[in-house]
């Protein structure tokens, strides 16, 4: 082989070389998170941030989706990373029950986050005033593929309501609800999220309108009953959002956030390391990220598998495994 040859196939093996290694060192994250009016995006595209920034060669983005439901589906596809899910569709994707009927994916959590509150809202104009009375209503039950769907399905079910048949559905994330209570196209709206949520905010700060955050809570021992100890009785304090009368007695689910089981135990280690060390930051991002905490993690999983490589950081910080 002459010198010209010789030195052109050199170039090529470390060009070559270097583009492996370029390749290697650049890790493209995708994070699946919810609708641009909840809580999901906001933490979604901080948590994207601080990755990117903390971990070397790592580069993520948050993707809009329509929620939980849609964010395991990409999970077990393979074509997201890293998502936030309730826990009550976490468990439906891990047991194929519901709308997994198809199969059972493998998801794992990697931590327990915050609390997501069920909102049922009206407006004072409607007249409405519980689940009950929404029969024969417009009522938008939240976007297809949405953890909001699945959760106001059973809320309507524990109050008698054939979500099917006995309203008058629309199926909007909570920006489009919101809007479209704005314009008098619907009569009340479900949404699950973290406190506060910026559309609801947007609807109580309305001029002439006055925000009805419609109670339930006393159906939460008959939804407990029928799918499990996934929900909680809590309240939304009335100063979360403006001209509510009284706190507003709801029930929650913990929100996760999740991988496939197919990562790896340092990817899954990674990742639960920058959320709780990070954890100040995205609290700026959001307040739900103030919520964290370590001492829940096993106690509020809902019986969600954790990932070995987030059981090796959170066995670190001291949480506790059977």
């Amino acid at each position: 082989m002459n010198r010209t040859i010789r030195t052109c196939v050199l170039s090529m093996v470390m060009l070559g070389s270097a583009a492996t290694a370029e390749a290697q060192q650049s890790r493209q994250w995708v994070i699946a998170t919810g609708g641009t009016g909840g809580v999901y995006y906001p933490l979604g595209g901080g948590l994207a941030n601080i990755l990117g920034k903390s971990i070397p060669g790592v580069v993520a983005t948050a993707q809009v989706t329509g929620g939980s439901v849609d964010n395991l589906r990409l999970l077990g596809a393979k074509k997201a990373d890293i998502a936030f899910s309730q826990v009550d569709a976490a468990w439906d994707a891990i047991n194929g029950t519901d709308k997994f009927t198809t199969g059972k994916l493998d998801i794992k959590a990697l931590a327990v986050l915050y609390p997501n509150h069920m909102h049922a809202v009206s407006i004072s104009t409607t007249g409405i005033k519980s689940v009950a009375a929404m029969k024969g209503r417009r009522v938008s039950t939240g976007s297809t593929g949405s953890a909001t769907e699945v959760f106001a399905n059973r809320v309507l079910e524990a109050a008698g309501l054939d979500h099917a048949k006995d309203i008058r559905k629309e199926r909007l994330g909570v920006a489009e609800s919101v809007n479209a209570m704005k314009d008098n196209k619907i009569e009340a709206f479900f949404w699950v999220g973290g406190l506060p949520t910026a559309a609801v905010t947007d609807l109580a700060a309305t001029p002439n309108t006055k925000i009805v955050m419609i109670d339930f809570s006393d159906l939460t021992a008959k939804m407990n009953a029928k799918y499990g100890p996934l929900y909680s009785e809590t309240v939304i304090p009335k100063e979360t959002y403006k001209g509510m009368d009284a706190d507003n007695k709801n029930n929650a689910v913990w929100n996760i956030l999740a991988v496939n089981g197919a990562t790896t135990d340092e990817q899954a280690y990674e990742i639960t390391k920058v959320l709780f060390d990070k954890q100040a930051d995205l609290a700026i991002v959001h307040a739900e990220g103030k919520n964290f905490n370590l001492k829940i993690q096993t106690k509020a999983n809902a019986g969600i598998p954790f990932h070995p490589g987030a059981v090796k950081y959170l066995s670190e910080k001291g949480v506790k495994f059977d």
